[in-house]
């Protein structure tokens, strides 16, 4: 378990399908395969515990925070076993989150990373080695041996700075009229994506960084526009608060961890929980920040107050 610290940015690329990498999908559902390296969508955080003195390691996406977790249902047809999904960790006895790491090899970082929601023997599998345009991920309860089992461990070096929030590529509407809505717009000669209406249950954390679990509110969200969002929250925060006064993170899950939210959101979902992390509060700290795509973002330093510091991926570190 030692190339799972706790925090850490990782990437998981297929043994078996090389070149290919664990990614968690825009649907917010899916996991699958993927080569885009340089990618949120492929650099997961690792959420350390302790059972009976055994560390494990659970896995939360830097896209939008969510978990990833193995289900009983079947996978789909021509894959092996039962489906991967990205899901919540609402309670800190739930196996399906949990994840334990066998290693294989010492000198690639290579390991076997295996489930606890089904007597311990499924291990996390890529799928396509002989039909190839078959990229799934899924759960294998087989004990037979095969490189489709087996991951290589990449470590994500950290950013410095925190992104910038990408600005809308199409300038919403929100229903009521959005304070903020509208600073900024970029033209786009795509075409609009069809409405998608959230409902968004929301909260602003503590100057300790804590949340009180009686203090969510809820408003409805039209639109994945990620900067869009964040002025949203930002309103609700109260209206001394912007996009310098607050961090936006996604919460996957009662005892999920704040993954601050830098990607429009995802298609096909209707809820999500977002907490509020006021800047400027007693105690902060300057978050780390593991180095994304630096071609796609600028850079901007954002000062949060956290029970730890956040932290982001440099994913397009070699």
């Amino acid at each position: 378990m030692e190339l799972f610290p706790d925090g850490a940015f990782v990437r998981l690329r297929s043994r078996g399908r090389d070149g290919m990498y664990l990614h968690a999908d825009e649907d917010g559902v899916g996991v699958s395969l993927s080569r885009e390296r340089a990618s949120l969508h492929v650099a997961w955080q690792v959420h350390r515990i302790v059972r009976g003195g055994v560390p494990f390691a659970l896995l939360h996406g830097a896209a939008y925070g969510r978990y990833l977790s193995a289900t009983l249902h079947p996978a789909p047809d021509g894959h092996a076993g039962r489906r991967v999904v990205q899901g919540t960790y609402d309670d800190q006895e739930q196996n399906t989150t949990v994840w334990f790491a066998v290693r294989i090899s010492t000198r690639d970082a290579e390991v076997a990373l295996q489930n606890h929601s089904r007597n311990g023997h499924g291990f996390l599998r890529a799928n396509g080695k002989h039909c190839r345009w078959r990229n799934g991920v899924s759960i294998d309860d087989h004990l037979n041996r095969t490189t489709m089992k087996h991951w290589i461990v990449e470590t994500i070096p950290l950013r410095t700075s925190a992104p910038l929030v990408p600005l809308a590529t199409v300038d919403p509407v929100q229903p009521g009229g959005g304070r903020f809505i509208g600073l900024f717009p970029r033209r786009s000669r795509s075409e609009p994506e069809p409405d998608q209406k959230w409902a968004i249950r929301f909260v602003v954390a503590d100057a300790d960084g804590n949340v009180n679990e009686q203090d969510w509110g809820t408003f409805q969200f039209h639109g994945r526009s990620v900067f869009s969002l964040w002025n949203e929250a930002a309103h609700y925060s109260g209206s001394l608060y912007f996009f310098d006064k607050i961090t936006v993170c996604a919460r996957a899950g009662r005892y999920g961890r704040l993954t601050p939210l830098f990607t429009d959101l995802p298609r096909g979902q209707e809820n999500m929980d977002i907490v509020a992390l006021p800047a400027g509060s007693a105690g902060e700290n300057i978050a780390v920040f593991p180095l994304l795509c630096a071609v796609h973002l600028l850079s901007a330093a954002i000062l949060m107050k956290t029970e730890a510091a956040l932290q982001y991926p440099e994913v397009d570190a070699p």
